[in-house]
């Protein structure tokens, strides 16, 4: 059996290390203002992205520039639209003036994790992208209310897993604050991988064996080893009649 998959990083945080991901991956998740990313960071890397024939997606947050967008944040319901809406919008314009079109729109951070839970949350952010609903797919995990809810308001879903994050039983994933968090080693995260693509199932750090279904995975442009992860699979999947879809 052969397997096509999407494998998207985050980029455009700060790391300037997209040149080095992009030969390796089908899809990206480019900040836009939020936790992270500026005119200048977008429209460097919406011309890399281009070059190598990679889908682009927006990646908004919370604004928190200050904690990467990493912690929960209350805000009034019409500031968090607006701020959402325009991360979007600002993104959107970028990639026109480039002959781009934006693919798919993946939140950041805890705001990701907060729309897998919160309800209310979940339908104030989809009503602040209802505009892109025509265009785009949402990048969003399998089993969360935010894909419930965006399947109701007739969003285009493309389920998403994580390729370099352990996961918890319920399909939430283990905090970062916990030191198994991460999984950094290349064959490890392959063999993550290879479970979720051809069996549809994860393997928690409890050693239950729980179903997940995904279609595109997530290497974080930050993990340490991200570089290596990205050519090690690159080398390894192809082994398992597993390719990237461009």
């Amino acid at each position: 059996m052969t397997w096509q998959i999407d494998i998207n990083c985050d980029v455009g945080e700060g790391l300037d290390n997209e040149a080095q991901l992009f030969p390796y991956i089908s899809s990206c998740n480019l900040a836009c203002g939020g936790h992270a990313g500026d005119a200048k960071t977008m429209n460097k890397v919406i011309g890399l992205a281009v070059k190598h024939n990679i889908k682009i997606g927006a990646h908004p947050s919370y604004p928190d520039r200050e904690h990467f967008g990493r912690k929960t944040m209350s805000l009034p319901q019409k500031e968090f639209t607006e701020s959402i809406g325009a991360q979007v919008d600002t993104l959107d314009t970028l990639l026109k003036e480039h002959g781009a079109k934006m693919h798919h729109i993946k939140a950041h951070g805890a705001l990701y994790n907060d729309l897998a839970t919160d309800r209310e949350l979940a339908k104030t952010y989809l009503q602040s992208i209802i505009h892109c609903k025509r265009n785009v797919s949402l990048y969003l995990a399998d089993g969360s209310v935010i894909a419930t809810e965006a399947l109701k308001m007739g969003f285009k879903i493309i389920y998403e897993a994580f390729g370099d994050r352990n996961y918890r039983k319920d399909l939430s994933l283990v905090p970062r604050s916990e030191p198994n968090a991460l999984i950094t080693d290349p064959k490890l995260v392959l063999d993550h991988l290879l479970l979720m693509i051809q069996q549809k199932k994860v393997k928690v750090p409890e050693g239950a064996m729980v179903p997940i279904l995904a279609n595109t995975f997530c290497i974080h442009g930050d993990t340490v080893s991200a570089y290596e992860i990205l050519m090690y699979l690159s080398e390894e999947l192809p082994k398992h009649h597993i390719h990237l879809k461009k």
